[in-house]
């Protein structure tokens, strides 16, 4: 079993803990994708108790936004350190 199907069956058993349909799981976890934003949304249900689905899916996007805008901070950095190699570099005669 991956570090992925732990997270999901993670997430499984939280989403039922708080008596929602296992169904809704399934789209936690289509839309989270990862193993680490699933293990977090886990959490959140497991600590927040949401009185509403309307609850979970705002978690769910914040996950989402904050997952991403580090996505592309990783990215931003990649190309400025390329960039700065490029203007470092040795002048070639």
């Amino acid at each position: 079993m991956t570090a992925h199907d732990d997270a999901y069956e993670e997430l499984q058993a939280a989403v039922a803990v708080c008596g929602y349909p296992l169904d809704l799981a399934d789209v936690l976890a289509n839309e989270l994708r990862g193993e680490k934003s699933m293990r977090r949304m886990a959490a959140y249900l497991r600590v927040a108790r949401p009185k509403t689905m309307e609850e979970i899916a705002d978690e769910m996007i914040a996950i989402i936004e904050q997952r991403d805008a580090w996505v592309r901070k990783k990215l931003s950095e990649r190309a400025q350190s390329s960039f700065n190699e490029f203007m470092n570099r040795e002048d070639e005669d």
